[in-house]
């Protein structure tokens, strides 16, 4: 089992940037594919990006392709997500979520352990 603790939102003007943390528990991360989602209120959660266990493999939702970057570093057991140019639209509580079968998933049921996420707001 893992557990997972989103860090890094907040308050941004648009076209700011900001930097959300991932930090696993235990020492299997490096097996689990992870991803990051959103849920922005009365909207149902979304995939925004996802990467494979070792890192070599990205794949992004089309809203936020070319402005946000999804990286890992499984020495630290830590998962990113560097959001650049943020919009308004960007705004909603992102998770974090790891699924055991280490692969890129863009359904949110595929994946097995979910963070409590962190509040991103994007002012225009």
């Amino acid at each position: 089992q893992v557990q997972l603790v989103e860090s890094g939102g907040g308050l941004v003007q648009a076209g700011g940037s900001l930097r959300l943390s991932c930090a696993a528990s235990g020492r299997t991360f490096s097996t689990y594919g992870m991803g990051w989602f959103r849920q922005a209120p009365g909207k149902e959660r979304e995939f925004v990006a996802a990467i494979n266990r070792n890192g070599g493999s990205t794949y992004y939702a089309d809203s936020v392709k070319g402005r946000f970057t999804i990286s890992r570093d499984n020495a630290k057991n830590t998962m990113y997500l560097q959001m650049n140019s943020l919009k308004p639209e960007d705004t909603a509580v992102y998770y974090c979520a790891a699924s055991r079968t280490g692969w890129i998933k863009m359904d949110r049921h595929e994946y097995d352990y979910w963070g409590q996420g962190t509040q991103v707001t994007v002012s225009s």
